[in-house]
């Protein structure tokens, strides 16, 4: 007797996975564009350009982004907060597919969620089914989950290269894995440039977005059928992911300065990269870097000092610390003016000081947690 309930609720639960299954597949293709972007860096910022772009060329587009601070993006470009009770799993894509469909829209473009490979594999070969499929780039990223080295790293990522469909990405440098799994999988391979759009395009941006990025969501609206011009029109008008790269022009009775969120960039790779792109952006300007630094990160303090001192070069450095003139290295650049302000410093105090810097543009780095983020919403007030 207990062999013939057990047997009936398998076949139960095997039906209903049936069922399910058939359901979610109807779901999906209701939805006649649906684009799946994963990647090392850069996912949310595409997935969002690549929405903008998509609605400005009249395309009623869902999108949604992953990460600490996931999003739901609507047709008119708004964006919803995904609050979650649990940790995040990749079944959150099935129920959203199942909530978008009922809207009826005619694209979605969806942040892959999954890290370690065989997730990855079935958010797109199961859940997504993606009609265009885009990867940003090949980066050392959750190493531990996809390799140490970049050729694994590209594997693992392609696990959400589509079958049967067109496969787009930014990459450069780690093409080949790329290129022969999707030729495997029958679909065409693409490839955008970061000289696609032009830096006088780029510096409208009032947050600092990345050429790669903006290229690559280009080069997938074009392949849907939208105009270049059209899609970077609606491009322009993408509120940035939570923790974005943002220019804040601090009001000062003397003359204009520019405050750079950059916060986000938070390894000594990713600053000196965004740190060049603002030389670049602000080369009229002198150069500030804002630091701020957290007591129970000394190793992390300790690399960005050196950074600072070493290798990015200010013509002021203001830093916002306890015991920090213990930390600051021996062989500094003599030419790099810095001023301290403790922990306990109002943050008004430190803004009225930034006030004075008149003709710079000044770049956040260090940490944000806590602090940070109400010194940003001063800011901006």
């Amino acid at each position: 007797m207990e062999i013939i309930v057990l047997v009936i609720l398998l076949l139960s639960f095997v039906t209903y996975g049936v069922i399910e299954f058939h359901k979610h597949q109807s779901e999906l293709h209701s939805i006649p564009i649906r684009i799946h972007v994963n990647g090392a860096r850069g996912k949310s910022s595409v997935t969002r350009l690549i929405a903008a772009g998509l609605r400005a060329g009249g395309i009623k587009t869902i999108a949604k982004t992953t990460g600490s601070a996931p999003r739901i993006i609507d047709e008119y470009g708004e964006d919803h907060i995904i609050h979650r009770i649990r940790a995040a799993s990749i079944g959150e894509q099935i129920k959203l597919i199942k909530e978008f469909a009922r809207q009826k829209p005619e694209a979605i473009v969806m942040e892959c969620m999954a890290v370690q490979p065989e997730y990855q594999w079935v958010t797109e070969q199961k859940m997504m089914r993606s009609t265009i499929g885009v990867i940003t780039n090949v980066r050392p990223d959750h190493l531990d989950e996809m390799g140490y080295d970049l050729e694994s790293i590209a594997l693992s990522l392609s696990n959400t290269i589509p079958y049967n469909s067109k496969f787009i990405t930014a990459e450069e440098k780690i093409v080949s894995p790329l290129k022969s799994i999707t030729k495997s999988r029958n679909s065409t391979f693409h490839q955008s440039k970061p000289n696609d759009v032009s830096k006088e395009y780029m510096m409208k941006f009032p947050f600092l977005e990345h050429a790669e990025n903006v290229s690559l969501a280009l080069k997938v609206c074009e392949k849907v059928g939208i105009k270049k011009d059209i899609a970077l029109n609606g491009m322009i008008e993408t509120k940035p992911d939570p923790g974005a790269l943002e220019i804040i022009n601090i009001k000062s009775s003397e003359s204009r300065i520019f405050f750079v969120n950059a916060f986000a960039a938070n390894d000594p790779h990713s600053t000196l990269m965004v740190w060049n792109m603002m030389v670049e952006r602000f080369s009229d300007k002198k150069k500030c870097i804002f630091l701020n630094t957290r007591e129970d990160r000394l190793y992390r303090t300790n690399q960005l000092l050196d950074l600072c001192f070493n290798k990015l070069k200010p013509e002021k450095l203001i830093i916002r610390g306890d015991n920090i003139l213990k930390l600051i290295p021996d062989n500094i650049d003599l030419n790099v003016k810095y001023k301290i302000f403790s922990s306990s410093e109002q943050t008004e105090t430190i803004i009225n000081h930034m006030k004075n810097y008149n003709d710079y543009f000044i770049m956040g780095i260090g940490n944000i947690v806590g602090w940070g983020d109400e010194f940003i919403e001063e800011l901006k007030k």
